[in-house]
């Protein structure tokens, strides 16, 4: 691997977001200035067909990207429509009920994906949205 994609790879495991391509050449371009949009373009997409990186969608037109982890546990998404803050986490009872659907359906579950999309509650009076 070049040097340059070495940054690209860090600068995605290090990356505590989703960032789409344009991000990741602002990030990574601070590090090396010799970096090009192409060689990010090219760089993603080696990853993504090594399976080193997962593409995501969240709206907006534009892909967004993070890191695979083989062995963690897997985790879901919730997407703020309105700011495209993307929210992480894990539902140990969602897992298991797709694995249930897919052995009654008469398949062994492979593999699954879950990308909620919804606006942010209003907060009450003294109240709050569950958010802490």
């Amino acid at each position: 691997m070049t040097g340059q994609r070495r940054v690209i790879a860090r600068v995605l495991s290090e990356a505590e977001d989703h960032p789409d391509v344009e991000e990741l050449y602002r990030r990574a371009s601070q590090l090396d200035a010799r970096i090009s949009i192409a060689t990010v373009y090219r760089t993603v997409r080696l990853l993504e067909e090594k399976g080193i990186l997962e593409r995501r969608d969240f709206g907006g037109g534009r892909a967004r990207y993070e890191a695979s982890e083989p062995g963690h546990q897997h985790h879901y998404h919730l997407i703020d429509v309105d700011s495209g803050h993307v929210v992480e986490f894990e539902d140990e009872d969602h897992a298991a009920l797709m694995e249930a659907l897919a052995r009654r359906l008469g398949f062994d579950l492979v593999s699954h994906r879950l990308e909620l999309f919804g606006r942010r509650m209003p907060q009450k009076a003294g109240g709050s949205t569950g958010q802490d």
